[in-house]
C-alpha cells in the first residue's frame, strides 16, 4: 500500500514543485521512500508522484513510478493485486519477462498487453496510474469495492487536474481555498454518512467511482470534464444453488483462497481479531491455510468497560486456534482519546464517524510498535451476510408488504426465542431508518448553510428488498466511509489493511444470494455461521450479541468527557460562522441528551459528538476552507 498523486496541466505550466507538494502531504503513506517524475507528453505536462509502503519484493527495482524497459511506459500505484504470481504465469507464457518479483511490474505490463481488459483479471485492492508515453493517454483505474481511494480536481484557472490518494494531498497540490461542501456536511450530521456520493466535503474534489476507470488524451490540452467507465458492478441474479451442503462448501473454500491470496507478502502479516465471528472466521481460515496458528499474531482491542470487552471471546479463540494475541487495552482517561481527533480528523480529510475511528488509529501505532506491516480485518461480512439488525427489520417489512404477515412474525419469533439481535434494538439507532413522522424529536443543530442545501438520502428499502439494500451498502451507504476510516487511519502509521470478505468472488457470490442463507432459524450470518462451525468454538460461531469495533462514547459523553465538551461549546465556532452549525442549538440538544440517558428515548452519542466533531475538521483544514 502506498500513495499516489498526479498532474495533467498544459504545457510550459510547471508542475514539478507542485508534485513534491503533493508527495510531501502524504509522506505517511509511503514511509520507505517518496519519488516523483514529470515530463512533457503531447500537449500536456504530466507529473506523478509516489510514496512507498514496501510489501511485496520491497527492493529498490520495484520502487515508483516504475518505468518500462523501452521507455513506453510509467506507472504508480497504491495496493497491492494477490493474483500477480498467477498473472506474471500467464504473461510469461505469452513470452513476456520481467526484471522485478513485483506485483507493480506485472499490472504494468498486463495493461499493456491486455489493455483495460486486465482490470478484471485483477484480484485485490487498487488506485492506478499507467502513462502510455507511445499512445500519449493516461488510465487511471480503481478497484471493484473503492478499497484504494483516487481522488480528483479540475482547477479552472490552471486548466489542469489533480488526483491523489488523499484529499489534503490535493489541497497542497492546488493551494488555495475551498468552500465546505453543505450537502455532504448535512448528510454526516443529519443521517451519518459520509462517502455515500462521489462529492467531499471539499467544493469541487471528488472521487473516482469504484470498479471504474478513465482514459485521458495527453495529444490536446486537458478536458473540463472526464467520464469515467465501469468495467465491474455487482450481479444482479444470485447464482443457482444446488443444496445447502455445496454452498457451504463453496463459501468455506472462497474464505480460504480469499484468505490464502491475502497473507503473500515479503514482510510481517498480522490480523485483527475482535473476538466476534467475522474476525474468527478469518484467523481460522489463516491457519488452515498456514498450518498451524504458531505464526500468525492477532492484535485485539480491549475494552476498560465491561460491557463493551470482548476479551474473554478472544481468549477463547486465540487458544482455540493457537495464534498469538497482542492486546491492546483502551483503558484509562477517555480525554486522553478524546485529545487524538485532532490527529484523527487530519488523517481522515474529513470529520470523523466518532471515537472509534480514534481508537482504531492507537491500535495502527500498537501495530506498528510490533513490526506487523499488513493486517487482515473483516469488513464486508455483515453487509454480505446479514449481519445487522436492520436486515431483519427490512426482511421483515418486506415480506409483509408482499403478503406474507405470517412468515413475518414466524420470523421475529425465532430471533426472539434464539435470543439474538433483537435484544440490541434501540430507538436511537434506528432513527435514521424511520420515516419522518416517527423519527423521536431532537434540536435541529443545522445552520442556514446545511438547512438550504438538505438533500437527504434514502435509508430504507426504498421499493427494493433486503438484496437490494446489501448492495447499497456495499457501494454507498456503509462499506465506503468503512474502508475510508480504515484506510485513513492505518496510513496514518504505514500499516495496510487487506480485507478478505470484500474478494470480488465472494461478492458475487454472497450478495445476490436468497435472504434465506443469511437469516435463518434465529440466526444473522447462517450461511457463514455454518461454513465455519467446526472450525471455531461454539460460542463463537454461534455467538448470539453483535459488538462492533465501539468505544462508549455514550456513556463518556454524560460522564468523563462533559467538561471538555461544555468547554468546546462554549467557544466561538467557524462552522457557526459559515453557516453550517447553530451553537446555541448545539448547547440545547446537549441538555436534551443528559435528560434522555438511560431513557429508551435516549439519543446516539454521534447526535452530540456530530457537530463536534465537523468543528474540529473544520479548524483543521481552517487553511484550505473559505465560507
Amino acid at each position: 500500500m502506498c500513495g499516489i498523486a498526479v498532474i495533467v496541466a498544459p504545457r510550459s505550466t510547471g508542475t514539478a514543485e507542485a508534485i513534491d507538494r503533493m508527495i510531501c502531504a502524504q509522506a505517511h503513506r509511503g514511509p520507505n521512500g517518496k519519488r516523483a517524475w514529470h515530463s512533457s507528453v503531447g500537449a500536456c505536462d504530466i507529473a506523478l508522484g509516489h510514496n512507498r509502503l514496501a510489501i511485496i519484493d520491497p527492493s529498490a527495482a520495484a520502487d515508483q513510478p516504475m518505468a518500462a524497459r523501452d521507455g513506453r511506459a510509467h506507472i504508480i500505484f497504491n495496493g497491492e493485486v494477490y493474483n500477480y504470481i498467477e498473472l506474471g504465469a500467464e504473461l510469461r507464457a505469452e513470452g513476456v519477462s520481467f526484471e522485478t518479483r513485483s506485483d507493480t511490474e506485472v499490472i504494468q505490463k498486463a495493461l499493456l498487453r491486455w489493455g483495460v481488459g486486465a482490470l478484471s483479471r485483477f484480484n485485490g485492492m487498487w488506485a492506478i496510474a499507467l502513462l502510455d508515453v507511445d499512445r500519449q493517454r493516461l488510465l487511471l483505474a480503481r478497484d471493484r469495492l473503492g478499497v484504494k481511494p483516487i481522488y480528483r480536481y479540475y482547477d479552472e484557472s490552471r486548466r489542469a487536474w489533480y488526483f491523489a490518494s488523499e484529499i489534503k494531498t490535493i489541497l497542497q497540490g492546488v493551494g488555495g481555498r475551498f468552500r465546505p461542501n453543505a450537502m455532504v456536511l448535512d448528510r454526516y450530521l443529519e443521517q451519518q454518512q459520509l462517502d455515500a456520493q462521489r462529492e467531499t466535503c471539499f467544493v469541487g474534489i471528488e472521487s473516482l467511482p469504484p470498479g471504474s476507470w478513465v482514459e485521458m488524451d495527453l495529444s490536446v490540452a486537458p478536458p473540463r470534464t472526464l467520464d469515467s467507465k465501469i468495467f465491474w458492478s455487482l450481479p444482479a441474479d444470485p447464482r443457482p444453488v444446488t443444496s445447502d451442503r455445496a454452498l457451504v462448501e463453496e463459501v468455506r473454500s472462497l474464505v480460504h483462497d480469499a484468505v490464502r491470496l491475502r497473507l503473500r507478502s515479503d514482510v510481517p502479516v498480522g490480523l485483527l481479531l475482535s473476538g466476534g465471528l467475522d474476525s474468527s472466521v478469518l484467523a481460522a481460515a489463516a491457519t488452515q491455510v498456514l498450518g498451524g496458528g504458531g505464526s500468525l499474531h492477532t492484535i485485539g482491542a480491549v475494552s476498560g468497560e465491561g460491557a463493551y470487552s470482548e476479551e474473554r471471546q478472544m481468549d477463547l479463540v486465540a487458544r482455540h486456534l493457537g495464534v498469538n494475541l497482542h492486546k491492546v487495552r483502551m483503558e484509562g482517561d477517555p480525554g486522553a482519546l478524546f485529545s487524538e481527533v485532532d490527529r484523527a480528523t487530519q488523517a481522515n480529510d474529513e470529520p470523523i464517524g466518532g471515537l472509534a475511528n480514534v481508537a482504531h488509529l492507537k491500535l495502527m501505532d500498537q501495530a506498528r510498535d510490533l513490526g506487523i506491516t499488513v493486517l487482515l480485518t473483516g469488513q464486508g461480512a455483515d453487509e454480505l451476510t446479514c449481519g445487522y439488525l436492520k436486515y431483519l427489520a427490512f426482511h421483515v417489512r418486506q415480506l409483509v408488504a408482499i403478503g406474507h404477515p405470517v412468515k413475518a412474525m414466524r420470523q421475529v419469533m425465532e430471533f426472539a426465542r434464539n435470543g439474538t439481535v433483537l435484544r440490541q434494538f434501540t430507538l436511537a439507532d434506528a432513527r435514521r431508518y424511520l420515516p419522518p413522522s416517527l423519527r423521536p424529536a431532537r434540536t435541529d443543530v443545522r445552520g442556514p448553510a446545511l438547512r438550504d442545501a438538505s438533500r437527504p438520502l434514502e435509508l430504507g428499502l426504498a421499493g427494493g428488498g433486503v438484496t437490494d439494500r446489501q448492495a447499497l451498502d456495499l457501494t454507498r451507504f456503509s462499506i465506503p466511509a468503512l474502508l475510508h476510516y480504515e484506510d485513513r487511519m492505518s496510513m496514518a502509521a504505514g500499516r495496510e489493511m487487506r480485507p478478505p470478505f470484500l474478494d470480488y468472488r465472494l461478492v458475487e457470490l454472497l450478495q445476490p444470494l436468497s435472504v434465506g442463507y443469511k437469516l435463518r432459524d434465529g440466526w444473522t450470518k447462517w450461511i457463514l455461521r455454518a461454513a465455519f462451525s467446526d472450525a471455531l468454538p461454539r460460542d463463537i460461531a454461534w455467538r448470539k450479541d453483535k459488538q462492533g469495533f465501539t468505544t462508549p462514547e455514550g456513556l463518556w459523553v454524560v460522564r468523563e468527557l462533559r467538561p471538555a465538551i461544555d468547554s468546546m461549546v462554549a467557544e466561538p465556532w467557524l462552522t457557526a460562522d459559515w453557516g453550517l452549525v447553530d451553537r446555541i442549538a448545539v448547547q440545547r440538544r446537549m441538555g436534551e441528551y443528559q435528560r434522555r440517558w438511560g431513557t429508551p428515548n435516549q439519543m446516539r452519542a454521534q447526535d452530540i459528538l456530530g457537530p463536534i466533531l465537523m468543528e474540529r475538521w473544520a479548524r483543521a483544514f481552517s487553511a484550505h476552507l473559505s465560507a
